[in-house]
């Protein structure tokens, strides 16, 4: 009997796929627990236009990480903070602070735990930081980071 999976079943598959199993399987278990629905016409042109529109959304999320990725590089973010002598920072530049300056200066809005620092930016200069945007796109932030006045 072939049945549309409703959520994931261990050693099934995942939600929304199409899977054949035994008639008893799919009658004592899957159905009543509403993990499966029968694989009708309906259900089944139901579950392509659900995979249509899923597939339609992933792409305009992609193109939405693209577009975002092409503007962080006219977006150089400046960042101030306090040092001691010799240029040290007092604590170090986070991720959170480039987010939310990023935000500040440009209304890009980029989530801190999207920021990829390699090690902590402790003295003044300027720095490249990876944003990783989804769908193996990434972008680079500029990040200069002046003495605050």
């Amino acid at each position: 009997m072939k049945v549309i999976l409703m959520q994931d079943v261990k050693g099934q598959g995942k939600k929304g796929q199409m899977v054949e199993v035994s008639e008893g399987y799919a009658r004592n278990f899957l159905l009543p627990r509403k993990l499966a629905t029968a694989a009708t016409a309906d259900a089944v042109n139901t579950m392509n236009m659900k995979e249509k529109a899923r597939k339609a959304e992933e792409a305009r999320q992609k193109a939405e990480a693209e577009a975002t990725a092409e503007k962080l590089k006219e977006c150089p973010v400046k960042v101030t903070a306090k040092a001691g002598t010799g240029g040290r920072l007092f604590g170090a530049i986070t991720t959170k602070e480039i987010s939310e300056e990023l935000q500040k200066q440009y209304g890009v809005d980029i989530p801190k735990q999207k920021l990829a620092l390699e090690d902590p930016i402790k003295a003044f200069g300027n720095y490249e930081v990876r944003a990783k945007l989804g769908f193996e796109v990434s972008g680079t932030v500029y990040v200069s980071v002046y003495e605050e006045k």
